[in-house]
């Protein structure tokens, strides 16, 4: 029996065949959660979507989980991400002052979800926050430096470091409710770079722009770190983002700025967030790590 196996086998090789590889199991139950950069919040009214979640969460009718689900051809997908969640909105219900509130976004997972894409931690530490408060009429104006690190001991560096238990306990509490999901953990992408900003086409100065891209880089170690040691894959929709951040050309850039409109596609948009590039990048960059 193995010598004719064996015979088969060199015949094969001979003829140029191999066997086709594997194809990847098939996605029945998927649910994505997170943040306003998991729903890539828009002000659009002809994209935002109350299909899983109330209006109040901006969530995009063509946001990255979305495309992911429709090209995996998912039977059963639910999107609980909200703009503005946390960690803690996971297990309680996100309040709203315009509506009622988005419910524990953990409530959408079942023993049968087998797929669980996630982006949180941004706001825990206080980074999306903080960017406003960057603004500034003065190309030499410092509010977040002269803020955050006064003197020379960065708060929000320290605020990203208590962020990682709770962001651990959250790949926990997915776990436990989905324990046959393959979790799959974003980061965040390129939305301000290392090296400075754009004033005044951004009105950030070139000091804080660095420190806020620095902080980001931060954000996403601390994620890797939180991914390795949960044993979850990590989804690096940073790498590849350089040159399509926030100061680039409409249609090279990936996020938006202050201006509230996009071109990408044509509206009103959220500031410093994901635009439409940017969603098809996250979805793209997901369905690579998923073989698709």
């Amino acid at each position: 029996m193995m010598k004719a196996w064996s015979a088969v086998a060199a015949c094969a090789v001979l003829l140029g065949w191999v066997p086709a590889a594997q194809a990847a199991p098939a996605v029945t139950e998927y649910v994505a959660l997170g943040d306003s950069w998991a729903a890539d919040v828009t002000l659009n009214p002809a994209l935002v979507s109350a299909e899983f979640a109330p209006l109040s969460c901006l969530q995009s009718g063509s946001n990255y989980a979305r495309q992911v689900a429709r090209a995996l051809a998912v039977a059963r997908f639910r999107d609980a991400s909200c703009g503005g969640a946390m960690t803690g909105d996971m297990t309680r219900t996100q309040s709203s002052t315009t509506s009622v509130g988005n419910p524990p976004q953990f409530d959408q997972l079942s023993p049968a979800t087998d797929l669980v894409t996630v982006l949180i931690g941004g706001n825990d530490a206080g980074l999306a926050a903080a960017v406003m408060g960057c603004v500034t009429t003065s190309a030499t104006a410092t509010p977040c430096l002269d803020r955050y690190s006064p003197g020379g001991s960065d708060r929000m560096s320290a605020a990203i470091v208590a962020a990682e238990p709770r962001v651990a306990a959250v790949l926990a509490g997915i776990r436990e409710r989905s324990p046959r999901a393959r979790i799959l953990l974003l980061n965040y992408f390129e939305i301000v770079g290392t090296t400075g900003g754009c004033f005044p086409r951004i009105p950030i100065s070139d000091p804080d722009a660095s420190w806020l891209g620095h902080r980001l880089l931060e954000l996403n170690s601390m994620l890797a770190r939180v991914a390795q040691a949960s044993g979850v894959e990590l989804v690096d929709t940073f790498a590849g983002s350089h040159g399509h951040d926030a100061c680039q050309a409409p249609g090279v850039r990936w996020g938006e700025g202050l201006w509230p409109l996009t071109s990408d596609p044509a509206g009103p948009a959220v500031p410093f967030h994901p635009n439409q590039l940017g969603a098809d990048h996250q979805a793209r960059t997901v369905l690579a790590v998923l073989g698709r």
